[in-house]
């Protein structure tokens, strides 16, 4: 019988996952489904966050965007995912990456196409000085005196 991992190792399976998003309702749909564990709050983890994402079929990892100020890297674990950027698409698989710097407008975002679950490693900043543009959407995160973020419509009006 194995010991249970101490800190600052753990099992990622004993972090509770998020499920959907805190977009506004009108753009939630096709995230419904995504599961993100925050791996990186478990370990108390400050300037970078680190999520285990998993992605049913048909699920997105997030609405097309991008990154005033933090960097975002991902790294794909099991599955297959198709990558859409301002440049088209590429099939990402297993041990396979893509990284996103800040400041750079090539609005991003991951699809499960295939027919079983896909999961991935999501790294990012935690500037607190980050807003994220979204190309396809009425909408923009701008962030919040508490290091949080609040949607807008591109007016600048509050969801």
């Amino acid at each position: 019988m194995s010991e249970a991992p101490k800190l600052p190792a753990l099992d990622p399976k004993t972090v509770e996952p998020r499920r959907g998003s805190g977009y506004p309702e009108r753009y939630r749909d096709k995230v419904a489904g995504r599961e993100k564990r925050a791996l990186g709050d478990a370990c108390g983890l400050t300037t970078f966050g680190v999520n285990l994402t998993t992605l049913p079929p048909g699920g997105w990892s997030a609405l097309r965007h991008w990154h005033s100020h933090d960097d975002e890297f991902i790294y794909v674990l099991d599955g297959e995912l198709v990558l859409v950027t301002d440049g088209g698409e590429q099939v990402l698989g297993p041990g396979m990456a893509a990284g996103f710097p800040g400041g750079r407008p090539d609005g991003h975002h991951l699809i499960n196409r295939s027919a079983r679950p896909v999961s991935y490693l999501e790294i990012g900043g935690r500037s607190g000085e980050d807003s994220g543009e979204f190309p396809d959407a009425d909408l923009r995160a701008v962030p919040t005196p508490d290091g949080k973020h609040r949607f807008l419509n591109k007016k600048g009006e509050p969801y």
